[in-house]
């Protein structure tokens, strides 16, 4: 089972990575820009990245004990959650806030990191 202090520490792993607080929630993003890619949900039991709108459903049908969108916030924005309780350990955490990365962080930071790959073309 996923934690907040193990998002916290794969998050900040990451390059570029830092963290701020906004919203009353800690978000994880790229200095510089500042782009978002993961936040904590003010319980600490959930958590915010980004993902595409159109591959959100699939996710949530498939695995819906484990993805989410917050109805009312959620559906304008390419965002999902993700409650850690439901994770199975820190490599499907990290790949999810990898993959969440990989779409906010900017050409030049996936260029100087070939070693973490690049997001699929859509």
């Amino acid at each position: 089972m996923a934690t907040a202090d193990d998002v916290r520490r794969l998050a900040l792993s990451l390059p570029g990575a830092m963290e701020k607080l906004a919203w009353g929630m800690p978000t994880f993003r790229l200095e510089g820009g500042g782009k978002v890619f993961a936040s904590l949900d003010d319980d600490d039991k959930v958590m915010g990245v980004k993902c595409p709108k159109e591959d959100r459903e699939e996710l949530i049908a498939c695995e819906p004990e484990k993805f989410f969108i917050r109805v009312g916030h959620d559906e304008n924005y390419a965002w999902l959650r993700v409650r850690l309780a439901a994770l199975d350990d820190d490599e499907e955490l990290y790949t999810i806030l990898l993959d969440s990365w990989r779409q906010a962080a900017p050409r030049k930071l996936l260029d100087a990191h070939p070693e973490l790959g690049r997001p699929p073309v859509a």
